[in-house]
């Protein structure tokens, strides 16, 4: 299955980050972001398919994790991080992991 997804790990609490908010967004031919797909973490802190029914196209995506809405306490020094990507390859799917934690992350480009 063609698509993007995500996983977030807290690794400050050692568990998924269920709840939290992301939002994908694609370059448009103008240069702009255009609205691509969101979602939820579910418990498992997973997002299967951030862009629902669009169909992938090659171009630079971006997705928004929300972490200050997650974090909620105001701990998070990070209220949202955005990765951007390209996508070249159209017959495979594009899996971006988030570790999280109040002060810090990391991501890579996943399996």
């Amino acid at each position: 299955m063609n698509g993007i997804s995500t996983h977030i790990l807290d690794t400050a609490k050692g568990r998924p980050a269920q709840g939290v908010r992301v939002t994908a967004e694609r370059m448009s031919s103008a240069g702009t972001f255009v609205a691509a797909g969101e979602g939820v973490t579910d418990s498992n802190g997973r997002i299967p398919q951030l862009l629902g029914s669009e169909a992938l196209q090659a171009g630079t995506y971006r997705l928004t994790f929300y972490a200050g809405d997650y974090f909620g306490d105001h701990t998070a020094f990070y209220s949202e991080i955005i990765v951007q990507f390209r996508v070249r390859d159209l017959s495979t799917h594009y899996h971006v992991p988030l570790l999280l934690s109040p002060y810090g992350y990391t991501t890579y480009r996943g399996s």
